[in-house]
């Protein structure tokens, strides 16, 4: 399934405190964010003929967050769906712990229904932004220590681009072209408080 096109958004500026970040642009509202991920959900039953088997793990932080409310959208789509979703810690998995060794090591939590194991599950890995693809190859590697799912698919809310490895999303909510200098934020409020959001900044050089 090709990658979506942008979801259309009105974007809009806020002052940035910080004398070195351009003013923050809403890229994505909280109506966009909701009516990105149920596409995401049908887009997800489409192209696997239903929901068996499926099993979603959400990238900290903001990913499980993601995957929650997929599982959420995907129950009302697929009453068969039973709703289950997990977290898949990558921490210890990344190729940049010898740059920043001292990392708060987080917990990968299966669905007990489970026992263990992710033996011929359709996986569907979920993230907030996808990039450089680094942090998706540490879930890959990760997952292989789970067990041996039949296929392996990536969720990302934003794809910005900019790839250092042969990664691409099956579902992304929005292609975002960005520059290097610039940051993505995803902000959620079961999270960060506040309302759902994605926001853009430019950093001054």
């Amino acid at each position: 399934m090709p990658e979506s096109s942008a979801l259309p958004s009105q974007a809009s500026t806020a002052p940035s405190t910080d004398p070195g970040v351009a003013a923050e642009r809403t890229v994505l509202g909280e109506a966009d964010i909701a009516r990105a991920l149920t596409r995401i959900a049908h887009e997800i039953v489409e192209r696997n003929k239903g929901a068996a088997d499926l099993l979603l793990l959400g990238i900290p932080t903001r990913g499980v967050q993601l995957a929650h409310r997929l599982a959420e959208r995907l129950t009302q789509i697929e009453p068969a769906f039973d709703g289950e979703y997990g977290t898949l810690d990558v921490t210890m998995y990344r190729d940049d712990l010898r740059r920043q060794p001292t990392r708060a090591v987080g917990q990968t939590v299966l669905p007990g229904s489970l026992d263990g194991t992710i033996d011929d599950k359709v996986v569907v890995l979920v993230d907030d932004v996808l990039f450089s693809g680094r942090t998706i190859r540490a879930a890959l590697d990760a997952l292989n220590d789970l067990g041996r799912p039949r296929v392996v698919q990536l969720a990302a809310l934003v794809d910005r681009g900019h790839r250092e490895l042969p990664i691409r999303a099956d579902y992304v909510g929005k292609n975002l072209p960005t520059s290097r200098s610039e940051r993505v934020r995803v902000r959620l409020a079961d999270v960060d408080g506040g309302t759902d959001s994605v926001v853009i900044s430019g950093v001054a050089p």
